[in-house]
């Protein structure tokens, strides 16, 4: 696997886009990934290199998205961390520092890939479609977002077998991050609590968390 991702970092420079609204097969899978897609588990490899393609770190662990809004991305090796969205706030909790940083989701993701895992209506709006080609078994699929002010030049998606399997963000300091998923499963039910966070004792808190408005009688 991990030669794979090395492979598929080489080939994205050299690619031809194709750009035909009508007929692109790569608008037709993003449309369908955040249309049809409720919910998506699976592990992950991620690899962040730099402007030379050198290694910077190589993480793992495992995510889980629930749409609208709510996903959980957490990493397992070598540090524990996790990325949760409840669909009104993003928690990102550091588990060895005992800190948890809590952010407003929908400024916290906005034209972020982040963003596209969600899925919420209007995800695409934020992004502009850049075409689409083919490498081997994978169909990738480029996005821009309008602003980026976030970080991030843009992100690939790599579909194979019409199903998501790897993303390469670029960002703005020139480190590109590959991840490759596996063991993934669409569309069975994920617990809820799973996109909950609570607390654990003993954890400092950074931010304070956006309350959902309550409907006027």
């Amino acid at each position: 696997m991990r030669q794979a991702i090395a492979a598929v970092l080489l080939l994205l420079p050299a690619v031809v886009l194709a750009s035909d609204p009508v007929d692109d097969k790569g608008r037709q899978l993003v449309d369908k990934w955040v249309d049809d897609v409720v919910t998506f588990s699976g592990e992950f490899e991620q690899v962040l290199l730099d402007a030379d393609q050198a290694i910077l770190e190589r993480t793992n662990g495992t995510l889980e998205i629930s749409r609208p809004g709510k996903f959980r991305w957490s990493y397992v090796e070598p540090y524990e961390q996790w990325l949760l969205a409840d669909g009104l706030n993003i928690w990102s909790y550091d588990v060895d520092l005992a800190q948890v940083t809590v952010k407003a989701q929908a400024e916290a993701l906005a034209n972020t890939p982040a963003l596209l895992l969600g899925g919420s209506d209007d995800a695409l709006d934020q992004f502009e479609y850049q075409g689409s080609y083919e490498e081997t078994e994978t169909t990738w699929v480029r996005l821009a977002p309008h602003d980026t002010e976030s970080g991030f030049l843009r992100v690939e998606l790599g579909f194979i077998d019409d199903n998501l399997r790897r993303m390469v963000f670029f960002d703005n300091l020139d480190q590109t991050t590959l991840v490759e998923f596996r063991s993934v499963v669409v569309n069975e039910s994920i617990e809820p609590a799973r996109f909950v966070f609570e607390i654990p004792d003993g954890v400092d808190v950074v931010g304070t968390p956006a309350v959902a408005a309550v409907p006027a009688p």
